[in-house]
């Protein structure tokens, strides 16, 4: 079911109340807006919860804030009957049976990754009509591991944006993607609507994309926990890219057991579990550390400080010419490789579009001038206008990018630290205005969660607090070395609790 006005939505609203109070109520210690992905496939698979009950609140609480605009696709009719045949096989299981590691687990699914018989949009008019026929391998790994799949959420318009303020989607009065803690601001962005829809427990868990900051910053603003991956540990085929050095998939939900259980969905492994705090070692690079607002300020100090009470050992580091290389390598990355990555995409997946007829057709003033401007030229900013891309992609892969990634493996080496820490955006979600997708904005918000993403190692978001002024979630972030994504969430899974998780959107 595409999301389309207001009236509509409200009309739909009530029948989804009327359909989750004719579902079976479940177990009444269970109270499915405080449950966690890991915490209802346990229910799920011990049958205190039906996945028909959980589908149905999921679907009513969708529908209960269509002005937070988190989907462009709600799935009503696929995800119920998924449900009732997830709930029919569970029945008919032998006992001891093993159950699925999602088995009968709704997920949102951000909507440049593409799932069979729902459209792929990537938050762009051009391809509202894009119906692919299959599964990314990243959701069919999810659906083999039990997930039923909701719908698809809003997103910044092709992912070329970190405020979700997205014109061409809305299923309410508001425009863009809207915060859950508070509406009047941003989601952040790109995996926006996952940010939305988990602040707002329309979902335990969900699956974005990350370029340079995309499933964290949203997850930063709205209160739950993201991975960013080390770039090559997910598959990208299927999904509306970027660029093919820095973009990956990356989970996003209300727990880091959520996390890992979405992790070896996708990679398989064993089991991860929590290390002992008092053998971390985490690494503070001022840098990282500027800019700061009260709020985050305040919260992450606050953070720190529980850290070291229970053990951990915080070490400064100096990370030299950082900001400098990450420069380098950001832009002309990213700007270079999205014309000819996006090209390929539209042509392979017989979206029925060009590049030319993407670019024609985007809605979001910032995205426009950056396609227009710079991807379909090829050209990249400059103090006086702009100036040919190559010469600087060249130099970004050739010599920036390697310094960028031998400062980051040095930093680890030298100051044995098990991974950087730092708040995942240096102040709290912007006012939804068409301003907030200003290049000065752009660059603030991604200041924290860019290089790690250039480096192409694995990132952790977590929920450090609520501002006190502000009360909007704030996030602090753990950047590990290349290819220790599972040692990484070993470490949120000690550290979280510490933390502690925040309470849901009001």
């Amino acid at each position: 079911m595409n999301i389309a006005s207001p009236t509509r939505f409200a009309a739909l609203a009530l029948a989804g109340f009327a359909l989750s109070a004719q579902a079976q109520k479940p177990s009444a210690d269970l109270d499915i807006p405080t449950l966690s992905a890991s915490q209802a496939a346990r229910a799920l698979c011990a049958g205190r919860l039906s996945s028909e009950q959980l589908v149905s609140a999921y679907i009513a609480q969708a529908k209960a804030k269509p002005d937070l605009n988190a989907f462009i696709t709600l799935d009503e009719t696929g995800a119920l009957a998924a449900a009732r045949a997830a709930d029919a096989a569970r029945a008919k299981r032998p006992a001891g049976t093993a159950c699925k590691p999602l088995d009968g687990l709704p997920i949102a699914i951000k909507d440049n990754i593409q799932v069979r018989g729902l459209p792929a949009t990537a938050g762009t008019p051009a391809l509202k009509n894009f119906v692919p026929a299959t599964d990314a391998p990243v959701v069919a790994r999810l659906r083999a591991a039990g997930a039923i799949v909701l719908g698809k959420t809003n997103m910044h318009e092709l992912a070329f944006g970190v405020t979700g303020y997205n014109p061409a989607f809305h299923s309410g009065a508001n425009i863009g993607v809207r915060n859950a803690y508070d509406q009047h601001r941003i989601a952040g962005g790109s995996s926006s609507g996952n940010g939305a829809a988990l602040g707002a427990r329309m979902v335990a868990a969900a699956l974005g994309t990350d370029t340079g900051g995309s499933v964290r910053i949203p997850c930063a603003f709205n209160g739950c926990t993201a991975l960013r991956p080390s770039v090559g540990r997910y598959p990208q085929q299927g999904i509306a890219p970027i660029s093919h050095t820095r973009d990956t998939a990356g989970p996003m939900a209300l727990s880091v057991a959520d996390l890992v259980l979405l992790d070896r969905a996708i990679t398989g492994g064993g089991a991860v579990k929590p290390v002992p705090l008092k053998r971390v070692r985490l690494g503070m690079a001022a840098p990282f550390f500027a800019h700061q607002d009260a709020d985050t300020r305040a919260a992450t100090d606050a953070a720190l400080a529980r850290l070291r009470a229970a053990g951990v050992t915080l070490v400064d580091v100096q990370m030299p010419r950082l900001m400098e290389l990450n420069g380098a390598v950001g832009f002309p990355v990213a700007l270079y490789e999205a014309h000819d990555d996006m090209a390929a995409y539209l042509a392979k997946y017989h979206t029925g579009i060009d590049l030319q007829q993407l670019a024609a057709g985007i809605a979001s003033p910032d995205v426009k001038a950056t396609f227009d401007g710079l991807v379909l030229p090829r050209k990249l900013p400059a103090a006086q206008g702009v100036v040919d891309a190559r010469p600087a992609y060249e130099h970004a892969m050739r010599v920036a990018r390697p310094a960028l990634q031998k400062l980051y493996r040095d930093t680890f080496k030298k100051y044995r630290i098990d991974a950087l820490v730092f708040p995942t955006v240096p102040q709290v979600a912007l006012l939804a205005t068409p301003e907030a997708s200003s290049v000065q904005n752009f660059g603030a918000l991604i200041q924290n969660t860019d290089p790690g993403s250039n480096a192409g190692i694995p990132g952790l978001q977590l929920p450090s607090g609520l501002g006190r002024d502000s009360g909007l979630p704030i996030g602090l972030e753990l950047d590990g070395p290349a290819g220790s994504d599972r040692h990484l969430l070993a470490l949120g899974l000690a550290i979280e609790p510490v933390l502690g998780r925040l309470p849901a959107a009001k």
